[in-house]
C-alpha cells in the first residue's frame, strides 16, 4: 500500500469512528448537564466539600468560582512541585525550582500543559499522579463547565442563574472525563504503552546496564489526550515509544484529542434543542480543520522534488514508525484543539507547515478547538459574525433568540483582543531583549517563528513549541506563565459575564428578517470572520516568521 493510500485511509477511518460516536456520547453529554439527579458519589463530594448542589448561581459568581478554584489548585501544585523531595515515590528527586514550578502549575491548571522540564529526569511519580494527572482531568472538567453555562446563557430566559460550578466541575469529572480514560487507558496498556511504578534496568548489546524510566505513562496519557493536555509523562512526549509505541496506538490518541471536542457541538445542538445548530457549528470547524490539514499534509508530503522524497523528504523531527502522513494529521489535530501534545518536532516541519499549525492556534483554537474552549470560543465568534451581518442589513443582530446588543458586544471585543494582545507584546517584548537571541536555536524567520509559537502556545492555551527555543530563564518561565494565566481567565470571565447578559434577556421570536444562523450561508459568513480577523491580526507578525521564511 503506497503511503498516499494509506495516509487517506487513515483520516477516513478517523472521520469514520468520530461519525459513530458523534450522536451518543454528544447525547449522553448534553443529559450529564441537564439532568436534575445526583450520583451517590457526587454527593458524597458535595457532602465533603459544603456544596449544596441545588443552588445556583450567577455568572459573578459562577465566574468568582472557577477564577479562585483556579488559582487555589495554581498554590496547591506549585506547593506538590517545589516540595516532591518529601513525598513518597519522588525517585531522590528534588524539588522543582520556584519559577519553573509557578510556570508549570499554570500550564497545568489552565489546561495548557507547556512544560519546560523533562518530565522523566525532574519529577516523581506522585508529582506526576497526585499533581499534574489531577490537574489534567479538573482543567478539562471546567473548559466544559464553562461552554455548558454560556450555552444556558442563550437557553434560559429572564434568568440570573447559569448553573452551579461545583455540579458541573464533578459531574464533568466523574461522569464523563474518568469512566472514558479509564477505558482508554486499558486500550492503551494493551497496545503497549508503560503503566507501572517502577524504573527497569536492562541490559544493552554491549553488555553495560541502562535505566529505563518507567511510572503511570497510560493513565496519564489517556487523560492527556482526551481532555485536550497535552503535558507528556516524557520531554519527547507522544514521540516517546513508551508513550506512543505503534502506528495504531498514534492513530487511537489522535482520535482521543478529537472525540471530545467534536462530540461538544452534538451536546450544543441538543442542549438548544436545535440540533441543525450543532451541526453548522461543526461544519465551520471541519471547513477550516480540513483546509488545515490539507496545507500542513502538502507541506510535509507533496511539497518536495522527487529526489528529496526518495531521500526522506521532511522526515527530519518526524518518528518512522509515524511517518509524514500521520505526522501532520497529529500536528493537525493537536494544534486545532488545546491539547499541544506532539509526535514530531513541529521545529523541523517545513516553513508552511509550520505556519499551518502555528494559525490553528491564532484561530482561537476552534477547529475544533478544546474540550469545552472550542465550543464557547466559536460561539463568541458566531455573535461577532452576526453583528457585522446585522451592520450590512441595517438590523439589530440576534443570535439563538438573543438580542446582541452593545453590552454583548463589548464583551466579545474585549475576548477576541485579549489574546492576541498577549501574543503580539509578549512576542515584541521577547524579541527587544538581547539575550533572547541566545535562547532561540535558530536566527532569522525561523527563530523569530520560534518565539513567536512560543507565545502563540502560551496564550491560547494550547502547550506544543517548536522545540528549537530554550525557555528556562526566568524571563521566560514567568512571561509565558503569566500569557498562559491571563488567556485562561480572562477570557473565561468575559463568556461567562456574557452568558449573564444573555440569561438576563427574553427570547426573541423568530420572524422573516431573522437570519439563519444554521444554513450554510451563515456558515460560510462565520468562516469569513474567523479568517478574516485573524489576518487582520496576525498576518504582520507571520510576515516575520513562516511567511519569510518559505519565500527564502
Amino acid at each position: 500500500m503506497s503511503d498516499t493510500l494509506g495516509g487517506l485511509l487513515t483520516i477516513a477511518l478517523l472521520v469514520g469512528l468520530l461519525a459513530l460516536v458523534y450522536v451518543p456520547l454528544g447525547d449522553y453529554m448534553a443529559r450529564v448537564y441537564t439532568s436534575t439527579k445526583h450520583l451517590r458519589v457526587e454527593r458524597l463530594v458535595y457532602r465533603l466539600t459544603g456544596v449544596d448542589p441545588d443552588a445556583e448561581q450567577g455568572a459573578r459568581s459562577y465566574a468568582t468560582s472557577v477564577v479562585g478554584f483556579s488559582l487555589v489548585s495554581v498554590v496547591v501544585l506549585m506547593g506538590i512541585l517545589v516540595g516532591q523531595a518529601a513525598l513518597p515515590m519522588g525517585r531522590d528527586l528534588p524539588g522543582m525550582p520556584f519559577w519553573m514550578s509557578f510556570n508549570t502549575a499554570v500550564s497545568f491548571v489552565t489546561n495548557t500543559n507547556w512544560q519546560s522540564y523533562a518530565g522523566e529526569s525532574t519529577l516523581g511519580f506522585t508529582a506526576q499522579v497526585a499533581g499534574l494527572a489531577v490537574q489534567n482531568f479538573l482543567s478539562a472538567a471546567v473548559g466544559i463547565a464553562v461552554a455548558v453555562a454560556l450555552v444556558r446563557g442563550f437557553v434560559r430566559s429572564r434568568s440570573g442563574a447559569l448553573g452551579n460550578f461545583w455540579v458541573d466541575l464533578t459531574r464533568g469529572t466523574i461522569r464523563i472525563l474518568l469512566p472514558l480514560s479509564f477505558v482508554a487507558a486499558l486500550v492503551l496498556v494493551a497496545g503497549g504503552v508503560v503503566q507501572s511504578f517502577a524504573d527497569s534496568t536492562m541490559t544493552t548489546l554491549a553488555g553495560h546496564s541502562q535505566v529505563l524510566t518507567g511510572g503511570p505513562v497510560a493513565s496519564q496519557e489517556a487523560i492527556k489526550e482526551l481532555g485536550n493536555n497535552g503535558g507528556g509523562f516524557f520531554n519527547a512526549n507522544s514521540a516517546h515509544p513508551f508513550e506512543n509505541p505503534t502506528a495504531w496506538t498514534n492513530f487511537l490518541e489522535i482520535f482521543m484529542i478529537l472525540v471530545l471536542p467534536v462530540s461538544l457541538t452534538r451536546t450544543l445542538g441538543t442542549m438548544l434543542g436545535n440540533r441543525r445548530q450543532g451541526l453548522a457549528v461543526l461544519g465551520v470547524m471541519a471547513m477550516l480543520w480540513s483546509v488545515s490539514l490539507a496545507v500542513a499534509t502538502w507541506a510535509e508530503v507533496g511539497a518536495h522534488s522527487p529526489a528529496a522524497q526518495a531521500a526522506g523528504a521532511a522526515m527530519e523531527g518526524k518518528e518512522t514508525r509515524f511517518g509524514e502522513w500521520a505526522s501532520a494529521l497529529f500536528a493537525v489535530a493537536t494544534t486545532g484543539t488545546s491539547t499541544g501534545a506532539v509526535n514530531a518536532s513541529h521545529d523541523s516541519l517545513t516553513a508552511t507547515g509550520g505556519g499551518a499549525v502555528m494559525v490553528n492556534m491564532m484561530l482561537g483554537e476552534i477547529v475544533p478547538g478544546g474540550v469545552g474552549a472550542g465550543i464557547y470560543g466559536i460561539l463568541v465568534m458566531a455573535i461577532l459574525a452576526v453583528f457585522v451581518a446585522g451592520l450590512m442589513v441595517g438590523r439589530t443582530p440576534e443570535l439563538l433568540g438573543k438580542k446582541i446588543s452593545a453590552r454583548q458586544m463589548t464583551y466579545v471585543a474585549l475576548y477576541t483582543l485579549a489574546t492576541p494582545a498577549l501574543v503580539l507584546v509578549g512576542t515584541g517584548v521577547a524579541i527587544a531583549r538581547s539575550s533572547t537571541a541566545d535562547a532561540m536555536g535558530n536566527s532569522g524567520g525561523h527563530g523569530f517563528s520560534e518565539v513567536l509559537y512560543a507565545f502563540t502556545s502560551a496564550a491560547n492555551n494550547n502547550g506544543s513549541a517548536f522545540g528549537g527555543i530554550t525557555v528556562t530563564s526566568d524571563f521566560f518561565q514567568i512571561t509565558l506563565g503569566l500569557a498562559m494565566l491571563i488567556g485562561r481567565l480572562l477570557p473565561i470571565v468575559l463568556v461567562l459575564l456574557l452568558a449573564g447578559s444573555l440569561a438576563a434577556q427574553g427570547t426573541v421570536p423568530v420572524t422573516a428578517g431573522t437570519l439563519p444562523t444554521h444554513k450554510p450561508l451563515f456558515v460560510g459568513m462565520l468562516v469569513g470572520v474567523i479568517v478574516i480577523m485573524t489576518g487582520l491580526t496576525y498576518f504582520p507578525a507571520l510576515a516575520l516568521g513562516p511567511i519569510a521564511e518559505a519565500l527564502v
